[in-house]
């Protein structure tokens, strides 16, 4: 960061990778959340020698840099932190005095904490926040990112697998791939090529994609793929909990074309016919859909005791997806990195052409849903969460979001215009941090609203009365539904 890119930033309001301390003549200990949460979220800049007044920064300087650099590289390269962290730093010399920067780059070993794992922080728009008992358990599974999926299972082998799902795949691929040297493969050598078997035992991916349910659910308690049609814009302002329900399917294979084949049942496809007199939909707006649909079967953490699921609202076809990004949303959509958190499944997918060979395929969802009565879907993510959102009406100005804004905006007004009058303050605090975060805690919200969490508890309680709220998955690592407007 050059001299004049900092002043830059100093005059405007707010940066999420960017925080200043006043630092005059020792490191600030609120230094050390800050490390912490730019670690664990997607780096950022952390500013010595400026004072914050409201939304204005002033530069004072910082009395013997030498000493502030020293200390603060110390600290950070010591056993204080759990991982010896490595910034980069920056001198400028205003009139007013010196001042430090120092980038700190987002970890590959998260979390990242001072001290001890409940001093574990994220970066939320420009504050920093300890994070949840299950932001942090999220971030230890992120340590296997890309690798754990693919370790084979003990006594499981090809006995395991469904047969007819696999005929589908093959006979899928000869329709689809006609060149591909897969189609040349036995059974057993396509199933090795594909990873799903590994020395004659089932990788984790494996079973998900071709398994019978049985065999998956015993590996995967409660697996499955949910999909909910919703009469309205949000659960308050429904006409009924929901129309339809996805039944359980066998497989991620079998999910895949259940979820597709309803989803494109909720947009416009006028008939166009092929040369062979068939109907043919290689709409861009299809692709789009599918493309989403694809990315959150490869990219889910299944692992994580959240399930993946799609909405489909009256004004949005909403994709959640367990498991944060490797690296920022913005870094993904600004090159064609491909990092897929279940290699097997990516693979899997992309040898009978359902998926991007490179990057997560955003542009396909961008460009592909513009076309759609000029919308374009938005994206929000959190440290253990994406979702995707495809308006079916009105358009979405910006492509992106973060957790603390989040797609929110249709959840909230319904609830806005229901439930929340009948509801006392505090409460509708509870409220707004769900539609926010779903796996918000207990403590979470108790610290965020300044009380104990006994009186916090009181608020969620009264809420689960009122059937607005409930807590699934458990009182560990779960998460909270919002129901109906009773």
């Amino acid at each position: 960061m050059t001299k004049e890119q900092l002043i830059e930033r100093l005059n405007d309001i707010e940066w999420e990778d960017f925080e200043v301390k006043l630092a005059k003549s020792d490191v600030p200990k609120s230094s050390w959340e800050t490390v912490s949460a730019f670690s664990n979220t997607a780096g950022g800049w952390l500013i010595f020698g400026v004072k914050q007044s409201a939304k204005k920064f002033h530069i004072v300087g910082v009395d013997n840099p030498e000493k502030i650099e020293q200390d603060f590289v110390t600290t950070l390269r010591s056993d204080k932190f759990n991982i010896q962290i490595r910034p980069h730093c920056e001198k400028y010399n205003f009139d007013e005095g010196y001042v430090m920067a120092f980038y700190i780059p987002l970890s590959d070993k998260k979390p990242i904490y001072f001290g001890a794992p409940i001093n574990t922080f994220i970066r939320t728009a420009s504050g920093d926040q300890r994070a949840t008992k299950e932001e942090i358990d999220a971030m230890y599974r992120d340590q296997a990112f890309g690798t754990r999926s693919s370790k084979t299972i003990d006594n499981y082998d090809l006995s395991k697998l469904n047969k007819h799902s696999i005929e589908r795949y093959r006979d899928y691929m000869a329709r689809f791939n006609t060149a591909h040297v897969y189609n040349k493969l036995t059974e057993t050598e396509l199933l090795t090529k594909l990873q799903i078997v590994s020395n004659d035992r089932l990788t984790y991916a494996g079973l998900l994609f071709f398994g019978r349910n049985d065999e998956i659910q015993k590996v995967f308690p409660d697996f499955r793929i949910d999909l909910l049609e919703i009469p309205g814009t949000s659960y308050a302002d429904a006409r009924q909990r929901y129309t339809y329900r996805m039944e359980e399917q066998e497989n991620l294979w079998e999910y895949y074309f259940t979820s597709f084949d309803r989803i494109r049942q909720k947009i416009d496809l006028p008939f166009k016919m092929g040369a062979e007199g068939f109907a043919i939909e290689d709409y861009p707006y299809v692709e789009a859909l599918r493309e989403a649909l694809v990315n959150m079967l490869m990219h889910t953490d299944y692992f994580s005791p959240a399930k993946p699921r799609i909405r489909i609202f009256d004004d949005r076809i909403e994709f959640y997806n367990p498991g944060g990004l490797p690296v920022p949303l913005k870094k993904l959509m600004e090159t064609d990195t491909s990092m897929p958190r279940n290699p097997v499944l990516a693979r899997s997918f992309r040898a009978v052409k359902l998926a991007e060979n490179a990057g997560y395929g955003f542009d396909k969802m961008i460009n592909g849903w513009k076309s759609y009565k000029g919308n374009k879907p938005a994206f929000s993510t959190a440290i253990d969460n994406t979702i995707v959102s495809f308006p079916l009406g009105t358009t979405v100005e910006d492509t992106e979001t973060t957790a603390e804004g989040g797609i929110k905006g249709g959840i909230k007004g319904g609830i806005k215009g229901g439930i929340k009058g009948t509801l006392t303050k505090r409460q509708k605090e509870v409220l707004d941090m769900i539609i926010e975060d779903n796996t918000i805690s207990i403590d979470g919200a108790a610290k965020k609203m300044g009380i104990n969490r006994s009186a916090a508890q009181k608020h969620f309680e009264a809420l689960k009365e009122k059937e607005i709220i409930a807590r699934k998955e458990g009182k560990s690592g779960g998460y909270w539904e919002i129901l109906i407007n009773p």
